[in-house]
């Protein structure tokens, strides 16, 4: 994992984690935002740990061209919060499953926030992060005609895969059906 941008410009989503660790849910995010053409970036900042490199990152952010934070963190998951404390950009928090609870805990942090600081909160784990990715170029897509008919494509490329697969009693694609 490091600062990665897969499009010509400056990176328009900032994909951050608090820590490496959560590069297995979060690269979800990044994956999906690369195959839609959207340029962005992946960063560790840590709420606990780098608390100041979390402020120059949230208060950079705008100028830098980043238009949407996806922010993934588990346990006390402090991350998006706090990035949402410090930037109007929109934030959508991605829980990081725990050991202890098993993302539980990081979903109830992030959704939980006081009124006036906002963060979009998704599901737990793998689910989240490409949803976060999917809603940041959706949200890139209401000025940006390009990132909006690549997400088009790919919405369509899944309801055509679901509809040229949909008997369920039929073997799936590389197997014989025999036992």
């Amino acid at each position: 994992m490091s600062d990665s941008s897969n499009s010509v410009g400056d990176p328009r989503v900032g994909v951050i984690m608090g820590s490496r660790s959560d590069w297995e849910t979060m690269r979800h995010a990044a994956e999906i935002l690369e195959t839609l053409g959207v340029s962005h970036e992946t960063r560790v900042v840590s709420a606990h740990r780098t608390p100041d490199l979390l402020f120059k990152y949230a208060e950079a952010a705008p100028s830098r061209g980043i238009r949407v934070i996806v922010a993934g963190a588990g346990g006390a998951a402090h991350l998006p919060g706090m990035i949402a404390a410090k930037t109007a950009l929109p934030v959508l928090g991605v829980p990081v499953r725990s050991q202890a609870l098993s993302g539980m805990d990081s979903l109830l942090s992030i959704v939980q926030m006081p009124a006036g600081v906002p963060v979009g909160t998704l599901a737990i784990g793998r689910a989240g992060a490409i949803n976060a990715g999917l809603l940041a170029a959706s949200i890139l897509g209401l000025d940006d005609q390009t990132v909006a008919a690549a997400l088009a494509a790919w919405r369509r490329t899944r309801t055509e895969q679901v509809l040229a697969d949909s008997d369920p009693s039929a073997p799936a694609p590389g197997e014989t059906g025999e036992g």
